[in-house]
């Protein structure tokens, strides 16, 4: 989602900033910015996955975002990481943390629009996953959404035929790993202040990619360095301007916007690396993005009606 999608922390409706402003037309333009900055930031790594490990880049990209955190968190240490449930914490970061490492290594055998397309599942595997680790109940309708999704899923990874292999369950296991993120960030909810969130994320996910990224260590070039340090900054940009968005518009509105992702890595994989998209992969993103906006419609609907029972 790193995405998006997964791969990047996007900020979620669940745990976006409240509506400060109505000026939904400025908060559209900046999603529809932050998922070119986004699909920029996966590019680059798919660029890099030809010569470094997935958990090197990863690693380089989480210096970048502890880089951007450290001033917030030498302010007030203390303060910023007291947390209430810090097992919770360290929970949610490993989730992001496979997030990542199975996008990028799938980036490596896969076209970025098909890898960002099966990714983008990941809000079909969070209503999945809500019911035996949040005790959520799930109506039939968006269990037909979830179960439409994941054809549009078979549809882009098409099983059997000539051009599945197993680099195509990495995007999808990332999107599990992001959904298992995202569940847990509903159970921090009300706990942690987002800084707090925020910081656990960036300190603990660098310590667990040190320990790791000793393995198959290839030391980068200049240039990879300097490639690393554009895609650090656009995935913390495009973080800022999410959540940004989000204290202008509803989530309602918004985060259909996020699927223009698909667009952008669609694009960028034809100017940067020669695929074409083929009409397999489109109509399994057409399907996914249906379904997607389908659940989103169905969890607003959910949502109001606890509202409306609890007063």
């Amino acid at each position: 989602m790193s995405a998006s999608h997964p791969t990047a922390q996007r900020a979620p409706a669940e745990i976006a900033a409240p509506t400060l402003a109505d000026e939904p037309l400025r908060g559209i333009l900046l999603v529809a910015a932050a998922m070119a900055l986004f699909a920029v930031s996966d590019a680059v790594s798919k660029h890099l996955s030809a010569a470094l490990p997935a958990t090197e880049i990863a690693w380089l990209r989480w210096v970048g975002f502890a880089a951007i955190m450290a001033p917030f968190v030498l302010r007030a240490p203390r303060r910023i990481l007291r947390s209430r449930a810090p097992w919770l914490q360290v929970l949610r970061t490993l989730g992001l943390l496979g997030s990542a490492l199975f996008f990028i290594a799938g980036l490596r055998y896969l076209p970025l629009a098909s890898a960002s397309a099966i990714a983008f599942a990941a809000p079909l595997m969070v209503t999945a996953l809500s019911i035996p680790l949040l005790g959520e109940k799930v109506g039939a309708r968006r269990w037909a959404a979830v179960a439409v999704g994941l054809v549009g899923v078979l549809v882009v990874i098409r099983p059997g035929s000539g051009t599945f292999g197993p680099a195509a369950l990495l995007p999808l296991l990332s999107a599990v790993s992001w959904a298992f993120g995202m569940i847990v960030t509903r159970k921090l909810g009300g706990l942690d202040a987002a800084p707090t969130t925020m910081a656990y994320s960036a300190l603990v996910g660098l310590a667990v990619l040190t320990l790791l990224v000793p393995v198959g260590w290839t030391t980068p070039t200049l240039p990879q360095i300097g490639l690393a340090a554009g895609m650090a900054l656009a995935s913390t940009a495009a973080q800022f301007l999410v959540v940004t968005a989000y204290r202008l518009g509803r989530a309602s509105v918004l985060a259909p916007v996020s699927y223009s992702q698909l667009v952008w890595s669609g694009l960028l994989g034809f100017l940067v690396f020669g695929n074409v998209p083929d009409a397999w992969t489109l109509l399994g993103a057409a399907i996914i993005i249906a379904s997607g906006l389908y659940t989103a419609h169905r969890e607003r609907i959910a949502y109001r009606t606890r509202r409306a029972e609890t007063g």
